[in-house]
């Protein structure tokens, strides 16, 4: 059993002997680090490289679906790459339009 799915895959379109394996494998190094940046400060994140990699997520999940076949690697590995990169788009935000009015507040009621 396990050794007919091992086949299956080692043999499938998208498997691990072609580029179209191999690639999103890849690829997840930039969502481990942008995971790894979240501990960096919200001042020191790009909006220029996170909006990119967001629309990159965002464009090449739809892609992944409608190509055959379909390629579950790069779809997961691009849904990981939108959503990190709206998580550190959505930190940049709050810490520049937002933390003004937080600490105006924090001021009229100490």
């Amino acid at each position: 059993m396990a050794g007919t799915k091992l086949q299956a895959f080692w043999n499938h379109p998208a498997g691990p002997k072609t580029i179209h394996f191999w690639a999103p494998t890849f690829k997840w190094g930039i969502s481990i680090a942008n995971i790894a940046d979240f501990a960096k400060p919200p001042e020191k994140i790009s909006y220029p490289q996170q909006i990119a990699v967001t629309c990159t997520g965002l464009i090449w999940s739809r892609y992944s679906l409608v190509i055959t076949p379909k390629n579950w690697n790069l779809f997961s590995v691009n849904v990981a790459m939108a959503g990190t990169g709206l998580y550190q788009l959505s930190r940049k935000i709050r810490q520049d339009y937002f933390s003004d009015e937080e600490e105006a507040a924090a001021q009229l009621e100490g």
